[in-house]
């Protein structure tokens, strides 16, 4: 006689396997769609010039057909790769100049132009005011350590009111590392980290599940003994 029990664990127990590997592989997969379909709804204004009756369905009245979506994201890459070799010359940075001034001389949007700027500089630049290194620090109280990145050093204006070289610490927050909270460290209380800065990101985007790896090589170096001088 068969068991319910045991077909109910067996179904449950090979449900939630195939789960684990299935979920993964369908989420990733929506996403990709999602990204495509979103983007493509913003570059396909590239296609302005061509008749719709080539680029829709239903004779132009239609949506766009995935293929000439996919001619739009390519085009609209050439044209990023472009303006990126470009505004590595005089005359480039020249336009570039006066386009984003024409942006800041705009109410509300200067706000919104300036705000996505910092963010940005702040996570990929590899300027003073980007992430300069990642460490762990005592927050948001002591015994709890919580990962952060240095995003300056000994601010006078707060040190003279302590006794400490004060760093400023960009503590974010998960799964999105663009928020946090700006947190004044003594130096000798942080604990700097080996590792860059977009394993940082990463980290704190999945998590804390991925982390990053230590060499084995590396630990294999550390571990040998000094090598003796020959007499």
């Amino acid at each position: 006689m068969i068991n319910s029990k045991n077909i109910l664990h067996w179904f449950r127990s090979n449900f939630f396997a195939g789960l684990a590997i299935v979920l993964p592989i369908i989420i990733s997969v929506g996403i990709l769609i999602w990204l495509f379909g979103t983007i493509s709804g913003l570059t396909d204004t590239l296609l302005f010039f061509l008749p719709k009756e080539w680029t829709h369905r239903d004779n132009g009245t239609g949506p766009v057909y995935w293929y000439w979506s996919l001619v739009s994201l390519v085009a609209s890459i050439l044209i990023i790769c472009a303006t990126g070799n470009l505004v590595r010359y005089y005359i480039g940075k020249k336009l570039f100049l006066i386009f984003e001034n024409a942006i800041l001389r705009i109410p509300l949007l200067n706000k919104i132009y300036s705000t996505i700027k910092q963010i940005n500089e702040a996570f990929t630049s590899t300027k003073k005011s980007s992430f300069k290194q990642v460490v762990l620090c005592e927050f948001p109280r002591k015994g709890i350590y919580s990962v952060g990145f240095i995003t300056g050093d000994s601010h006078k204006a707060f040190s003279n009111h302590t006794t400490d070289n004060l760093i400023s610490v960009f503590v974010p927050t998960t799964p999105n590392p663009t928020t946090g909270f700006i947190v004044l460290v003594p130096e000798q209380e942080l604990i700097k980290l080996d590792m860059s800065v977009s394993e940082g990101i990463k980290f704190i985007i999945t998590l804390g599940s991925v982390s990053p790896e230590i060499d084995s090589d590396e630990i294999k170096i550390a571990q040998l003994p000094p090598i003796k001088e020959l007499k």
